[in-house]
């Protein structure tokens, strides 16, 4: 599933070579509420060890999603956003369903994610609040990126 027409105007891809780093970088580091701060470095590792998925308009970047995953058993979702001038086409919905129907990621016992405020986004993925809340733990550092 190199790239896929999305509709008339848009284009998904999982060709790593088509992502445009200065976009993704400028979108993580500045406007994210989650990766402000991310440097380079850590960015392009991050890009290398995931499955990543570009949303095009012609040439150009709008959208973008990774998986982390050992595409048998286990999936994170990251870093998805759509930016602000292509807001509000559905983009965000049919990046979501492509990832979620990709055959690398078809039987995973588990999907996870963070978000503040994309709830109903996700939910309507089959997304939900964890039901045993008690069985996670997290080891957290949301200053990683200021040092």
């Amino acid at each position: 599933m190199p790239s896929i027409m999305l509709n008339v105007e848009y284009t998904l891809s999982t060709d790593k070579s088509k992502l445009d780093f200065g976009l993704i970088h400028q979108y993580l580091s500045r406007e994210s509420y989650w990766a402000k701060g991310i440097s380079p470095e850590t960015l392009k590792r991050s890009i290398e060890n995931s499955m990543c998925f570009g949303v095009y308009k012609d040439e150009e970047q709008v959208g973008f999603a990774r998986i982390i995953s050992d595409k048998s058993t286990f999936a994170y979702l990251a870093d998805v956003f759509v930016v602000n001038e292509h807001r509000g086409k559905g983009l965000s919905k049919i990046l979501m369903q492509h990832i979620v129907d990709h055959p690398d990621l078809q039987g995973l016992r588990r999907w996870m994610l963070g978000t503040a405020d994309a709830h109903g986004l996700y939910a309507r993925y089959g997304f939900k609040p964890l039901a045993k809340p008690e069985r996670m733990m997290e080891k957290h550092d949301p200053d990683v990126y200021k040092r």
